[in-house]
């Protein structure tokens, strides 16, 4: 498993991966500076403010849309010039494949997130913030927003697979990602969508007495479900595929 997680990581390095990891934390970056927290009371934190505002575009379309360019760009090589015979034909387990390519996908998830970590300590600086950094709440968002991709990251593999073309598994993203955007304003709906868990788990204007913002049932039923159906069933497609 070692050795795949290297193989995939050296396949990855040599495409234009660092781009793609720092798209999104700049993003949040520039609405973070672009805005300021002037917006809210002066009694909500500086940092708080900030960061509720800066997640309201980064983890409702940027953070769900960067993992499907990420799964496109981990399954490319595969793609090409019959690259899934090749690496099939290695003394490798399907199984093994498909769990090293998932893990390298949540791992640069995480880079991800603590680049957006670093974007916040940076708009703090460029605004001057002199109230008191809420660490536990802070890494209670990017935390929560790691695993809420969880199965985002589990269908866009399987997508990935499933099709050849970039373009054809990125739309299956944006699909279901826009959606979230009336999802998130649906008391019905939205808690059971899981495009618009990254946004619940990363609110930090949520219910802090929660784990990660929103109730264990939500965090098991939801979270835990999704990434169960959509890990089962890429991983079931991935050893029946034929190459």
């Amino acid at each position: 498993m070692i050795s795949l997680l290297q193989s995939e990581w050296y396949k990855v390095r040599k495409s234009n991966i660092i781009y793609i990891l720092f798209a999104a934390p700049l993003v949040g970056l520039l609405i973070g500076i672009v805005g300021g927290s002037s917006v809210f009371p002066v009694e909500v934190n500086q940092w708080a403010g900030a960061l509720l505002m800066m997640n309201l575009t980064y983890a409702l379309l940027f953070l769900p849309l960067v993992t499907g360019v990420l799964a496109a760009t981990v399954c490319r090589y595969e793609h090409q010039a019959g690259g899934w015979k090749q690496l099939l034909a290695l003394p490798v387990t399907r199984g093994k494949v498909f769990m090293s390519k998932y893990l390298l996908l949540i791992m640069l998830v995480l880079v991800v997130q603590v680049l957006y970590l670093g974007s916040i300590f940076v708009v703090g600086i460029v605004h001057g913030f002199t109230d008191s950094f809420p660490m536990e709440i802070v890494w209670k968002s990017i935390l929560g927003g790691w695993v809420a991709t969880f199965p985002l990251v589990a269908l866009q593999l399987w997508m990935s697979i499933l099709f050849k073309s970039f373009a054809a598994s990125f739309s299956v993203n944006v699909i279901f990602t826009l959606p979230t955007i009336l999802a998130i304003n649906s008391e019905k709906f939205g808690p059971y969508y899981p495009w618009a868990q990254p946004v619940f788990m990363m609110n930090v204007g949520g219910d802090t007495s929660e784990f990660f913002f929103i109730p264990w049932e939500q965090l098991i039923t939801v979270v835990g479900g999704s990434f169960l159906l959509f890990f089962i069933g890429g991983f079931l497609y991935f050893q029946r595929k034929s190459v």
